[in-house]
């Protein structure tokens, strides 16, 4: 966590919910850990998005990830909790844990019955776009509230040519009105195409251990 920063800067989202009106961008994953990349990829869909708020959703543990290598929930959420840093509009949570929620289709249903008026907008990096098929009940993803795709390193064209894309290829947007995504009805999805950022959180495990 960088210096000066401190879990008591970020405010987690009630897990009981609330009545605020808002536009929500959900970046969820296991964050082992959070690094530069997350919080670009935050930070530009807050910009290209118009979004008010992005909820970095640390997982307690993917369920097609392995537990052997995985850091503590707390390690992880400090880690998330630290790439936010001082930009209140980025919040670190795990959410999922009070919910009891494991899929995202199920934590996506519980988000909206809790924060019913909050607008929420699923983000995920091209190499999710790739392998979501592989996900519980992916198709209710889509349905469930709008996603944006942003690119990410070798994974972008392969992305757009995977199963996802192809099964709601029709429901797709163009990048130029991405601005008020929050405010459309699903299935509505949109591709960003935007820097690239070199982290990794696999090569900052590797480095650890060197």
């Amino acid at each position: 966590m960088p210096a000066g920063v401190t879990a008591a800067t970020q405010v987690p989202p009630n897990p009981w919910g609330d009545r605020r009106r808002r536009s929500v961008g959900l970046l969820g994953g296991s964050f082992n850990p959070a690094h530069a990349g997350h919080r670009h990829v935050a930070e530009t869909a807050l910009t290209r998005l118009g979004l008010d708020e992005v909820w970095l959703l640390v997982s307690p543990q993917n369920p097609l990830k392995p537990v052997a290598g995985m850091a503590s929930l707390a390690e992880r959420m400090a880690s998330a909790q630290g790439i936010a840093g001082r930009q209140r509009r980025i919040r670190a949570t795990a959410i999922e844990q009070s919910l009891g929620t494991r899929y995202t289709a199920d934590t996506l249903s519980a988000l909206r019955r809790r924060f019913p008026r909050s607008r929420f907008v699923w983000l995920m990096g091209a190499d999710n776009l790739l392998q979501v098929s592989r996900w519980q009940r992916w198709p209710d993803i889509f349905r469930a509230a709008p996603v944006a795709i942003l690119a990410r390193g070798p994974y972008s064209q392969r992305a757009l040519a995977a199963k996802a894309a192809r099964r709601f290829a029709r429901y797709r947007i163009a990048a130029g009105p991405a601005r008020g995504l929050a405010g459309r009805r699903p299935p509505v999805w949109v591709f960003l195409h935007t820097r690239l950022h070199p982290a990794s959180a696999t090569a900052i495990r590797a480095a650890r251990h060197y």
